[in-house]
């Protein structure tokens, strides 16, 4: 019973230190050292992607009651995904002007409402509307350097979409296609990491890499809801 309870709350301390890159990020972003702020973004959404599993394995509902993972889950989350890349897309120059400030208002506002609906999992463990991964997108903006026209335009399909029964794929909870979901993000993660860690300078095809990965992870849920979800018979 102790070793499960000790097991249960080490996975809410792991949960914990994406706070601490979280911090780290911001510290970077006010100095505007953009790779070395997504490299701590990259970081938690790698602990992210990790502590959903753990937390699962141990059973930390039933082994540590005391601490609610999912709300400190959300917490960090709406920092690394939400507001630390709102503050990069304002604060980098790459939205002028009033676009920058329209952006920011419109990410931070519209993604704390979607945080806090409550249908916003789908009962095969994926997304319903874009789940405001913001670091994600804004990773691949710096990564590209498309126009701010494109940045606006980016900016606005992905806060529609966060209000609409699109589904997006949580590459380690959704179980169909999740053998091509999850080496994709996978993919995705490295890739990520090699553009901040080369302050997006990054080679071509590590740049088409970023872009596939990124279109079949924005996408593949969509297609599942097209195509009919057929199952063997036993």
């Amino acid at each position: 019973m102790l070793r499960s309870s000790l097991q249960a709350y080490s996975v809410h301390l792991f949960t914990a230190t994406g706070a601490v890159f979280a911090m780290l990020a911001l510290l970077d972003a006010a100095k505007g050292d953009w790779p070395m702020m997504f490299l701590w973004l990259v970081v938690a959404f790698i602990v992210d992607g990790i502590d959903g599993p753990l937390a699962r394995k141990f059973h930390v509902k039933a082994n540590a009651p005391k601490i609610d993972g999912q709300l400190m889950d959300l917490i960090i989350d709406y920092l690394t995904y939400v507001f630390i890349p709102a503050f990069a897309l304002f604060q980098s120059g790459l939205l002028p002007g009033w676009t920058g400030w329209l952006t920011i208002i419109v990410i931070t506002f519209a993604s704390v409402i979607y945080f806090s609906d409550t249908r916003m999992k789908n009962p095969d463990n994926s997304f319903q509307g874009f789940p405001a991964c913001w670091n994600m997108a804004a990773l691949v903006i710096f990564a590209l350097q498309p126009t701010f026209w494109v940045i606006l335009a980016i900016v606005g399909f992905l806060t529609l979409a966060m209000f609409t029964p699109l589904n997006f794929v949580h590459p380690v909870r959704t179980a169909r296609w999740r053998a091509v979901s999850l080496p994709v993000a996978l993919v995705w993660t490295g890739m990520a990491g090699m553009a901040a860690w080369q302050s997006f300078e990054q080679p071509q095809w590590a740049s088409w890499a970023l872009v596939v990965t990124t279109l079949y992870l924005a996408f593949a849920g969509i297609a599942q809801q097209i195509i009919p979800h057929t199952r063997h018979a036993r």
